[in-house]
């Protein structure tokens, strides 16, 4: 018999927990997670999240911030939810236990990219992540909230065209058992382990995308994600995130040479968007013949450095980097994707009974680019949204989109063996960074042949490596799709935006084909 609870969370990030423990008030919840409860992206968020509570700062400001950064296609009922509820749940956060960073008494604000203000709360510097994960953890493992850990969901169980349940698979007993709930609620977080140099851990693997795809659920906007510009670059030495917010207090972006280059591409030099960001640091690198540039902040006091950044600069130290006194080698990381499974502004997905919120989810909050710590923000804002709507009465699945599109079948000859790393190195030569239609089109027949190929899976690692053929088949298709430049999407072949596809790429699953 299956197990049977008011409400199914899928995913322990912020997202998730959140959810979970506002949803406590209102009935049973279990929450499903395929790793520990802390191992998830939250707990890798360094910059902080953005609420417009300075003196001289609005939300009207911040929504400016969102639009502008978004590049044309912002869902501006979305972004105004966003910005004029910050400041209720930083207050909700405070209560759950997050040590909010102050000075003088006063919260401290950070200034980030493309933010005309200083409005981004740090917790611990720049492990702002981690103390919100480990607050919203602690409750949630005290709290009458069933959590099981090491689960990995295999299906979205739909009858009578609603979502009525999860059948998921115990890695540790290799049992498959099932879940039955009124509401589910995915909170699964991105999907960076697509790419061979990445933010995110290994859990990101877009699983909850590849379920409600799968489950007949519209995803939406796959080809924008986000590559962080400065990740630490070191042979040997794992991928790690350098803040935005480094270049937030002066850090400067020089190149081999010792040049400071951003001034040539921006007006904002090192504050301008993050597509932009990279994009230079790409072309600065392919200038100098370098794999690498460097973030200087040797300018600004020691004390300052490690007194905000002291995870950053402990990292660096112990990795042969002294931030205080040398530049930091860095290059491009895939970071964030502003697509995912499409919802409404409740968090109500295309699927009845299914929602979404987080990462996992496209609200439309993000447009093409997403502005710098707004995502921390967007995961509490709407998996409130998201409680709300089900105590409010079942409000029907968000209307389906015209003109959504399937996957087409392609030719499968030549598949080879796929594995995590292979299908990595194929995205990020592919539909990395910087695009072009041929390797595109490369992209989407050799991830079809994979996907066709691929045995049925029975454990964790293959669901997972099941989850991100189908995941990288959806991004490689819609950026193949958009012959335009917009955002954090780009493409040599059409290195402009155009006003006609000011609009969505929204894939559904309507024949088995798909599956």
């Amino acid at each position: 018999m299956p197990q049977r609870f008011d409400y199914i969370v899928v995913g322990s990030g912020i997202a998730g927990l959140y959810a979970a423990l506002l949803a406590r008030r209102h009935g049973s919840v279990c929450v499903l997670t395929k790793g520990s409860i802390d191992e998830c992206n939250t707990k890798y968020a360094q910059g902080g999240i953005a609420a417009a509570v300075g003196r001289d700062d609005g939300p009207e400001l911040h929504l400016q911030d969102t639009i502008a950064a978004g590049a044309g296609l912002v869902d501006v009922d979305a972004a105004r939810i966003l910005v004029e509820a910050a400041a209720d749940r930083i207050h909700d956060l405070v209560d759950f236990g997050v040590p909010f960073d102050s000075s003088d008494g006063e919260v401290a604000l950070g200034r980030e990219a493309a933010h005309s203000r200083s409005r981004i709360l740090h917790a611990g510097g720049d492990s702002t992540g981690a103390h919100i994960e480990l607050s919203l953890s602690a409750l949630a493992r005290m709290s009458r909230i069933t959590i099981k850990e090491y689960v990995q969901v295999e299906q979205i169980v739909v009858e009578g065209g609603r979502a009525a349940g999860l059948m998921a698979l115990d890695t540790r007993t290799s049992a498959t058992e099932r879940f039955d709930a009124g509401a589910i609620v995915l909170a699964t977080g991105g999907c960076g382990q697509l790419f061979r140099v990445s933010t995110n851990p290994d859990v990101t693997t877009g699983d909850g995308i590849a379920l409600a795809y799968r489950a007949g659920a519209e995803v939406q906007d796959m080809e924008f994600i986000q590559f962080h510009p400065t990740a630490l670059k070191i042979p040997g030495v794992p991928i790690f995130l350098i803040s935005e917010a480094v270049r937030g207090e002066g850090g400067v972006l020089r190149n081999a040479a010792g040049e400071r280059f951003m001034p040539r591409y921006s007006e904002q030099a090192e504050l301008a968007p993050r597509d932009v960001v990279a994009r230079s640091i790409v072309s600065e690198m392919a200038a100098t013949g370098t794999d690498r540039v460097f973030l200087d902040v040797t300018h600004l006091a020691a004390s300052r450095i490690t007194a905000r950044f002291p995870q950053i600069y402990r990292y660096c130290l112990d990795h042969g980097v002294d931030m205080t006194t040398q530049p930091i080698p860095v290059s491009p990381a895939a970071h964030y994707l502003m697509g995912g499974v499409r919802t409404n502004t409740w968090g109500e997905t295309t699927l009845a009974g299914l929602y979404a919120c987080g990462e996992v989810a496209c609200t439309g909050v993000h447009g093409a680019n997403r502005l710098a710590s707004n995502s921390l923000l967007e995961t509490v804002v709407f998996a409130k949204r998201v409680v709300e709507r089900t105590l409010a009465g079942d409000g029907g699945p968000a209307p389906p989109t015209d003109g959504a599109r399937d996957l087409a079948p392609l030719a499968h000859e030549g598949a080879g063996t796929p594995d995590r790393p292979s299908l990595q190195a194929l995205m990020w030569d592919t539909v990395g960074i910087v695009r072009d239609g041929p390797g595109l089109r490369r992209a989407t027949h050799q991830l079809a042949a994979w996907r066709a190929g691929l045995p049925a899976p029975h454990d964790r690692p293959s669901h997972e490596l099941a989850n991100m053929l189908l995941a990288g088949r959806l991004m490689a298709e819609a950026a193949l799709v958009r012959e335009e430049s917009r955002g954090a999407h780009y493409r040599t072949d059409f290195p402009e935006p155009r006003e006609e596809w000011r609009r969505h790429v929204v894939f559904r699953r309507e024949s088995p084909h798909a599956a």
